[in-house]
Protein backbone atom coordinates (compact mmCIF):
# COMPACT_ATOMS: atom_id res chain seq x y z
CA UNK A 1 0.00 0.00 0.00
CA UNK A 2 0.99 3.62 -0.53
CA UNK A 3 0.20 6.48 1.85
CA UNK A 4 -0.52 10.08 0.83
CA UNK A 5 -0.75 12.86 3.45
CA UNK A 6 -2.25 16.19 2.35
CA UNK A 7 -1.13 19.50 3.88
CA UNK A 8 -3.36 22.21 2.33
CA UNK A 9 -1.52 25.32 3.56
CA UNK A 10 0.42 27.78 1.41
CA UNK A 11 2.16 31.09 2.01
CA UNK A 12 0.17 32.43 -0.95
CA UNK A 13 -1.84 30.65 -3.62
CA UNK A 14 -0.23 30.82 -7.07
CA UNK A 15 -2.27 32.40 -9.86
CA UNK A 16 -2.50 29.15 -11.88
CA UNK A 17 -3.19 26.72 -9.00
CA UNK A 18 -6.49 24.87 -8.61
CA UNK A 19 -5.24 22.45 -5.93
CA UNK A 20 -6.96 22.32 -2.54
CA UNK A 21 -4.76 24.88 -0.77
CA UNK A 22 -5.16 28.13 1.14
CA UNK A 23 -3.61 30.43 3.72
CA UNK A 24 -3.59 29.71 7.45
CA UNK A 25 -2.42 30.84 10.85
CA UNK A 26 -0.52 28.78 13.42
CA UNK A 27 -3.70 27.75 15.23
CA UNK A 28 -5.19 26.43 11.97
CA UNK A 29 -2.08 24.37 11.35
CA UNK A 30 -2.00 23.02 14.92
CA UNK A 31 -5.66 21.97 14.83
CA UNK A 32 -5.25 20.41 11.40
CA UNK A 33 -2.19 18.43 12.53
CA UNK A 34 -4.17 17.02 15.48
CA UNK A 35 -7.01 16.04 13.12
CA UNK A 36 -4.59 14.32 10.74
CA UNK A 37 -3.15 12.36 13.64
CA UNK A 38 -6.65 11.18 14.58
CA UNK A 39 -7.38 10.11 11.01
CA UNK A 40 -4.09 8.19 10.80
CA UNK A 41 -4.96 6.38 14.05
CA UNK A 42 -8.41 5.53 12.71
CA UNK A 43 -7.07 3.99 9.50
CA UNK A 44 -4.22 2.19 11.24
CA UNK A 45 -6.75 0.29 13.36
CA UNK A 46 -9.35 -0.07 10.60
CA UNK A 47 -6.87 -1.55 8.10
CA UNK A 48 -4.99 -3.60 10.69
CA UNK A 49 -1.72 -1.64 10.42
CA UNK A 50 -0.87 -2.47 6.79
CA UNK A 51 2.54 -2.42 5.13
CA UNK A 52 3.39 0.86 3.41
CA UNK A 53 5.91 0.94 0.56
CA UNK A 54 5.88 4.68 -0.18
CA UNK A 55 4.76 7.82 1.63
CA UNK A 56 4.15 11.17 -0.06
CA UNK A 57 3.44 14.37 1.87
CA UNK A 58 1.95 16.83 -0.62
CA UNK A 59 0.00 20.03 -0.70
CA UNK A 60 -0.27 22.93 -0.63
CA UNK A 61 3.18 23.52 0.77
CA UNK A 62 3.98 20.95 3.49
CA UNK A 63 7.18 22.83 4.39
CA UNK A 64 5.02 25.81 5.43
CA UNK A 65 3.68 23.77 8.37
CA UNK A 66 5.68 23.92 11.59
CA UNK A 67 8.26 21.10 11.43
CA UNK A 68 7.38 19.84 14.90
CA UNK A 69 3.79 19.26 13.74
CA UNK A 70 5.04 17.35 10.70
CA UNK A 71 7.31 15.27 12.94
CA UNK A 72 4.30 14.33 15.10
CA UNK A 73 2.25 13.41 12.03
CA UNK A 74 5.07 11.23 10.67
CA UNK A 75 5.64 9.59 14.05
CA UNK A 76 1.95 8.67 14.18
CA UNK A 77 2.11 7.21 10.67
CA UNK A 78 5.03 5.05 11.82
CA UNK A 79 3.09 3.89 14.88
CA UNK A 80 -0.09 3.05 12.96
CA UNK A 81 1.36 1.59 9.74
CA UNK A 82 4.16 -0.85 9.04
CA UNK A 83 6.39 1.47 7.00
CA UNK A 84 8.93 -0.72 5.26
CA UNK A 85 12.66 -0.09 5.82
CA UNK A 86 13.23 0.78 2.14
CA UNK A 87 10.17 3.04 1.96
CA UNK A 88 10.44 5.95 -0.48
CA UNK A 89 9.37 8.89 1.73
CA UNK A 90 8.76 12.07 -0.27
CA UNK A 91 7.84 15.54 0.92
CA UNK A 92 7.04 18.57 -1.21
CA UNK A 93 8.56 21.94 -0.38
CA UNK A 94 8.79 25.42 -1.87
CA UNK A 95 11.87 27.65 -1.92
CA UNK A 96 12.13 30.03 1.00
CA UNK A 97 10.08 27.84 3.38
CA UNK A 98 12.83 25.68 4.93
CA UNK A 99 15.68 26.19 7.39
CA UNK A 100 18.62 23.98 8.32
CA UNK A 101 16.73 23.12 11.51
CA UNK A 102 13.51 22.12 9.74
CA UNK A 103 15.40 20.08 7.13
CA UNK A 104 17.17 18.22 9.93
CA UNK A 105 13.81 17.39 11.51
CA UNK A 106 12.46 16.05 8.20
CA UNK A 107 15.56 13.89 7.71
CA UNK A 108 15.46 12.48 11.25
CA UNK A 109 11.75 11.73 10.83
CA UNK A 110 12.55 9.51 7.86
CA UNK A 111 11.90 11.76 4.86
CA UNK A 112 14.41 10.63 2.22
CA UNK A 113 13.19 12.39 -0.93
CA UNK A 114 12.33 16.07 -1.42
CA UNK A 115 10.31 17.51 -4.30
CA UNK A 116 11.02 21.23 -4.81
CA UNK A 117 8.65 23.49 -6.74
CA UNK A 118 10.78 25.75 -8.93
CA UNK A 119 8.73 26.01 -12.21
CA UNK A 120 11.20 28.38 -13.91
CA UNK A 121 14.65 29.87 -13.37
CA UNK A 122 13.53 33.13 -15.06
CA UNK A 123 12.39 35.68 -12.48
CA UNK A 124 9.90 37.39 -14.81
CA UNK A 125 8.21 34.02 -15.44
CA UNK A 126 8.10 33.30 -11.70
CA UNK A 127 6.43 36.67 -11.15
CA UNK A 128 3.87 35.91 -13.86
CA UNK A 129 3.04 32.62 -12.14
CA UNK A 130 2.63 34.36 -8.79
CA UNK A 131 5.38 32.33 -7.10
CA UNK A 132 6.62 33.43 -3.66
CA UNK A 133 10.32 33.19 -4.57
CA UNK A 134 12.86 34.26 -7.14
CA UNK A 135 15.56 32.04 -8.62
CA UNK A 136 18.24 33.11 -6.14
CA UNK A 137 15.96 32.14 -3.24
CA UNK A 138 15.51 28.75 -4.87
CA UNK A 139 19.30 28.33 -5.14
CA UNK A 140 19.75 29.20 -1.46
CA UNK A 141 17.08 26.68 -0.48
CA UNK A 142 18.62 24.02 -2.73
CA UNK A 143 22.00 24.57 -1.09
CA UNK A 144 20.42 24.11 2.35
CA UNK A 145 18.78 20.87 1.19
CA UNK A 146 22.10 19.51 -0.05
CA UNK A 147 23.94 20.63 3.09
CA UNK A 148 21.31 18.88 5.23
CA UNK A 149 22.19 15.57 3.57
CA UNK A 150 19.33 15.00 1.12
CA UNK A 151 20.51 13.31 -2.07
CA UNK A 152 17.26 12.15 -3.72
CA UNK A 153 15.73 15.41 -4.99
CA UNK A 154 13.09 16.23 -7.59
CA UNK A 155 12.72 19.67 -9.17
CA UNK A 156 9.43 20.72 -10.77
CA UNK A 157 9.55 22.90 -13.88
CA UNK A 158 6.79 24.13 -16.14
CA UNK A 159 6.35 24.74 -19.87
CA UNK A 160 3.78 26.94 -21.57
CA UNK A 161 4.12 29.86 -19.14
CA UNK A 162 2.77 33.17 -20.53
CA UNK A 163 5.72 34.96 -22.14
CA UNK A 164 7.94 31.87 -22.09
CA UNK A 165 9.88 31.04 -25.25
CA UNK A 166 12.29 28.34 -26.36
CA UNK A 167 15.33 30.37 -25.31
CA UNK A 168 14.06 30.97 -21.77
CA UNK A 169 12.99 27.33 -21.42
CA UNK A 170 16.43 26.14 -22.50
CA UNK A 171 18.00 28.42 -19.90
CA UNK A 172 15.81 26.87 -17.20
CA UNK A 173 16.71 23.36 -18.40
CA UNK A 174 20.44 24.22 -18.32
CA UNK A 175 20.21 25.76 -14.88
CA UNK A 176 18.23 22.87 -13.40
CA UNK A 177 20.32 20.05 -14.89
CA UNK A 178 23.46 21.89 -13.76
CA UNK A 179 22.32 21.24 -10.17
CA UNK A 180 22.24 17.46 -10.83
CA UNK A 181 18.97 16.51 -9.12
CA UNK A 182 18.02 12.85 -9.43
CA UNK A 183 14.57 13.58 -10.89
CA UNK A 184 12.88 16.35 -12.90
CA UNK A 185 9.13 16.77 -13.43
CA UNK A 186 8.27 18.94 -16.44
CA UNK A 187 4.59 19.82 -16.58
CA UNK A 188 2.63 21.74 -19.19
CA UNK A 189 0.82 24.71 -17.65
CA UNK A 190 -2.91 23.98 -17.48
CA UNK A 191 -5.34 26.89 -17.54
CA UNK A 192 -7.82 25.71 -14.91
CA UNK A 193 -11.29 27.15 -14.42
CA UNK A 194 -11.71 29.08 -11.17
CA UNK A 195 -8.14 30.42 -11.11
CA UNK A 196 -6.92 33.97 -11.85
CA UNK A 197 -5.11 32.51 -14.88
CA UNK A 198 -8.41 31.27 -16.28
CA UNK A 199 -9.91 34.75 -16.10
CA UNK A 200 -6.86 36.23 -17.80
CA UNK A 201 -5.88 33.58 -20.35
CA UNK A 202 -8.93 31.42 -21.09
CA UNK A 203 -9.53 33.05 -24.50
CA UNK A 204 -5.85 32.65 -25.39
CA UNK A 205 -6.14 28.97 -24.46
CA UNK A 206 -9.12 28.55 -26.80
CA UNK A 207 -7.17 30.19 -29.61
CA UNK A 208 -4.17 27.94 -28.99
CA UNK A 209 -6.26 24.77 -29.20
CA UNK A 210 -7.79 26.08 -32.41
CA UNK A 211 -4.33 26.57 -33.91
CA UNK A 212 -4.74 30.35 -33.99
CA UNK A 213 -2.10 32.96 -33.05
CA UNK A 214 -2.03 33.67 -29.31
CA UNK A 215 -1.39 36.90 -27.42
CA UNK A 216 0.19 35.66 -24.16
CA UNK A 217 0.55 31.88 -24.16
CA UNK A 218 3.00 30.07 -26.43
CA UNK A 219 1.11 29.04 -29.57
CA UNK A 220 0.45 25.40 -30.45
CA UNK A 221 3.61 24.97 -32.55
CA UNK A 222 5.84 26.61 -29.93
CA UNK A 223 4.30 24.42 -27.21
CA UNK A 224 5.08 21.35 -29.33
CA UNK A 225 8.68 22.55 -29.80
CA UNK A 226 8.96 23.11 -26.02
CA UNK A 227 7.93 19.51 -25.39
CA UNK A 228 10.52 18.22 -27.86
CA UNK A 229 13.23 20.51 -26.47
CA UNK A 230 12.52 19.35 -22.92
CA UNK A 231 12.60 15.66 -23.82
CA UNK A 232 15.73 15.87 -25.97
CA UNK A 233 17.66 18.17 -23.63
CA UNK A 234 16.94 16.10 -20.53
CA UNK A 235 17.79 12.86 -22.33
CA UNK A 236 21.12 14.36 -23.38
CA UNK A 237 21.88 15.04 -19.71
CA UNK A 238 21.08 11.50 -18.59
CA UNK A 239 17.48 12.00 -17.48
CA UNK A 240 15.39 9.21 -18.96
CA UNK A 241 11.72 9.87 -19.60
CA UNK A 242 9.59 7.19 -17.95
CA UNK A 243 6.21 8.98 -17.94
CA UNK A 244 4.69 11.76 -20.02
CA UNK A 245 5.90 14.50 -17.64
CA UNK A 246 8.62 12.78 -15.61
CA UNK A 247 12.35 12.21 -16.12
CA UNK A 248 14.88 10.51 -13.85
CA UNK A 249 18.43 9.33 -13.53
CA UNK A 250 18.67 5.53 -13.58
CA UNK A 251 17.14 4.03 -10.44
CA UNK A 252 15.45 7.25 -9.29
CA UNK A 253 11.98 7.05 -10.84
CA UNK A 254 9.30 8.14 -8.35
CA UNK A 255 7.98 4.86 -6.94
CA UNK A 256 4.97 6.54 -5.36
CA UNK A 257 3.70 8.01 -8.62
CA UNK A 258 4.41 4.78 -10.52
CA UNK A 259 2.15 3.15 -7.94
CA UNK A 260 -0.70 5.49 -8.93
CA UNK A 261 -0.20 4.79 -12.63
CA UNK A 262 -0.11 1.02 -12.09
CA UNK A 263 -3.13 1.04 -9.75
CA UNK A 264 -1.49 0.04 -6.49
CA UNK A 265 -3.68 0.52 -3.45
CA UNK A 266 -3.23 3.89 -1.81
CA UNK A 267 -4.70 5.59 1.23
CA UNK A 268 -5.05 9.37 1.24
CA UNK A 269 -5.40 11.17 4.56
CA UNK A 270 -6.13 14.82 5.09
CA UNK A 271 -8.42 17.37 3.54
CA UNK A 272 -9.74 16.33 0.11
CA UNK A 273 -7.36 13.36 -0.18
CA UNK A 274 -8.32 10.50 -2.51
CA UNK A 275 -8.02 6.77 -1.77
CA UNK A 276 -8.19 3.47 -3.63
CA UNK A 277 -8.37 0.49 -1.27
CA UNK A 278 -9.72 -2.95 -2.25
CA UNK A 279 -11.32 -1.46 -5.38
CA UNK A 280 -13.15 1.08 -3.20
CA UNK A 281 -12.54 4.68 -4.15
CA UNK A 282 -13.41 7.69 -2.05
CA UNK A 283 -12.41 11.28 -1.29
CA UNK A 284 -12.15 13.10 1.99
CA UNK A 285 -14.35 16.14 2.53
CA UNK A 286 -12.95 19.52 1.49
CA UNK A 287 -14.21 21.84 4.25
CA UNK A 288 -11.55 22.23 6.92
CA UNK A 289 -13.75 22.86 9.94
CA UNK A 290 -15.98 19.89 9.07
CA UNK A 291 -12.91 17.73 8.55
CA UNK A 292 -11.41 18.65 11.92
CA UNK A 293 -14.72 18.02 13.70
CA UNK A 294 -15.26 14.65 12.00
CA UNK A 295 -11.75 13.45 12.87
CA UNK A 296 -12.45 14.17 16.53
CA UNK A 297 -15.68 12.11 16.39
CA UNK A 298 -15.80 10.14 13.12
CA UNK A 299 -19.29 8.70 13.60
CA UNK A 300 -21.09 11.71 15.04
CA UNK A 301 -24.50 12.26 13.43
CA UNK A 302 -25.94 15.75 13.11
CA UNK A 303 -29.45 16.34 14.43
CA UNK A 304 -32.04 15.45 11.81
CA UNK A 305 -29.61 13.35 9.73
CA UNK A 306 -29.30 9.58 9.43
CA UNK A 307 -26.05 7.70 9.99
CA UNK A 308 -24.27 6.60 6.81
CA UNK A 309 -22.15 4.09 8.69
CA UNK A 310 -19.04 5.85 7.37
CA UNK A 311 -16.68 8.22 9.19
CA UNK A 312 -17.71 11.81 8.66
CA UNK A 313 -14.53 12.77 6.83
CA UNK A 314 -15.28 10.32 3.97
CA UNK A 315 -17.40 11.17 0.92
CA UNK A 316 -18.08 9.90 -2.61
CA UNK A 317 -17.49 6.25 -1.71
CA UNK A 318 -17.88 3.96 -4.70
CA UNK A 319 -17.03 0.36 -5.46
CA UNK A 320 -15.19 0.34 -8.76
CA UNK A 321 -16.76 -1.93 -11.33
CA UNK A 322 -14.70 -4.27 -13.49
CA UNK A 323 -15.27 -1.83 -16.37
CA UNK A 324 -14.01 1.11 -14.26
CA UNK A 325 -10.89 -0.84 -13.29
CA UNK A 326 -10.16 -1.77 -16.91
CA UNK A 327 -10.46 1.86 -17.99
CA UNK A 328 -8.10 3.00 -15.24
CA UNK A 329 -5.62 0.24 -16.11
CA UNK A 330 -5.39 1.65 -19.63
CA UNK A 331 -5.51 5.42 -19.28
CA UNK A 332 -3.21 5.45 -16.26
CA UNK A 333 -0.81 2.79 -17.48
CA UNK A 334 -0.43 4.29 -20.95
CA UNK A 335 1.01 7.45 -19.35
CA UNK A 336 4.15 5.41 -18.70
CA UNK A 337 6.61 5.13 -21.56
CA UNK A 338 6.78 1.38 -20.90
CA UNK A 339 3.01 1.30 -21.34
CA UNK A 340 0.85 -1.61 -20.19
CA UNK A 341 1.39 -5.36 -20.22
CA UNK A 342 -1.12 -7.64 -21.96
CA UNK A 343 -0.17 -10.34 -19.46
CA UNK A 344 -0.88 -8.06 -16.47
CA UNK A 345 -4.26 -7.13 -17.96
CA UNK A 346 -5.23 -10.79 -18.36
CA UNK A 347 -3.99 -11.61 -14.86
CA UNK A 348 -6.05 -8.75 -13.39
CA UNK A 349 -9.28 -9.27 -15.32
CA UNK A 350 -9.31 -12.86 -16.54
CA UNK A 351 -9.68 -11.88 -20.18
CA UNK A 352 -7.33 -10.69 -22.92
CA UNK A 353 -6.66 -7.03 -23.54
CA UNK A 354 -7.26 -7.66 -27.23
CA UNK A 355 -10.71 -9.08 -26.55
CA UNK A 356 -11.71 -5.90 -24.74
CA UNK A 357 -9.73 -3.22 -26.58
CA UNK A 358 -8.72 -4.92 -29.83
CA UNK A 359 -10.52 -2.48 -32.15
CA UNK A 360 -9.15 0.68 -30.54
CA UNK A 361 -5.65 -0.81 -30.21
CA UNK A 362 -5.55 -1.69 -33.90
CA UNK A 363 -6.94 1.76 -34.80
CA UNK A 364 -4.27 3.57 -32.77
CA UNK A 365 -1.54 1.30 -34.12
CA UNK A 366 -2.58 2.00 -37.72
CA UNK A 367 -2.57 5.77 -36.98
CA UNK A 368 0.97 5.61 -35.61
CA UNK A 369 -0.14 6.50 -32.09
CA UNK A 370 0.70 3.21 -30.41
CA UNK A 371 3.03 0.22 -30.64
CA UNK A 372 2.22 -3.38 -29.68
CA UNK A 373 5.37 -5.45 -29.24
CA UNK A 374 6.07 -8.66 -27.31
CA UNK A 375 2.94 -8.26 -25.21
CA UNK A 376 3.76 -4.66 -24.25
CA UNK A 377 1.57 -1.81 -25.46
CA UNK A 378 2.83 1.78 -25.36
CA UNK A 379 2.27 5.17 -26.97
CA UNK A 380 4.55 6.51 -29.68
CA UNK A 381 5.99 10.01 -29.47
CA UNK A 382 3.10 11.19 -31.64
CA UNK A 383 0.64 9.40 -29.37
CA UNK A 384 2.09 11.12 -26.30
CA UNK A 385 1.72 14.49 -28.02
CA UNK A 386 -2.05 13.96 -28.23
CA UNK A 387 -2.35 11.70 -25.19
CA UNK A 388 -5.45 13.38 -23.77
CA UNK A 389 -7.40 12.58 -26.94
CA UNK A 390 -5.90 9.10 -27.30
CA UNK A 391 -6.59 8.02 -23.72
CA UNK A 392 -10.25 9.03 -23.97
CA UNK A 393 -10.71 6.20 -26.47
CA UNK A 394 -10.16 3.68 -23.66
CA UNK A 395 -13.37 4.64 -21.90
CA UNK A 396 -15.74 1.70 -22.42
CA UNK A 397 -19.32 2.49 -23.47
Amino acid sequence: MELYIHIPFCVKKCAYCDFLSFGSDQDDRRRYALALIQELKYWGQQLDHPQVETVFIGGGTPSWMEPQYLAEIIATAREEFHILPDCEFTMEMNPGTVTQESLGIYLRSGVNRLSIGLQSSIDSELQTLGRIHDYNQFLRSYEKVMDAGFTNINIDIMTGIPGQNLKSLEKTLRNVTGLHPKHISAYDLMIEEGTPFYEKYCFDEVKRHAGMPTEFLPDEETQYQMTRLTEEFLESKGYHQYEISNFAKDGYQCRHNIGYWTRKEYLGVGLGAASLVRENRWNNIRDMESYIASCQDPFAVKKGEESTGLPGFMTDLQKLSRKDAMEEFMFLGLRLLAGVSARDFERAFGTTIYGVYGDVLRKHESEGLLIMKSGQIYLTERGRDVSNEVLCDYLLS
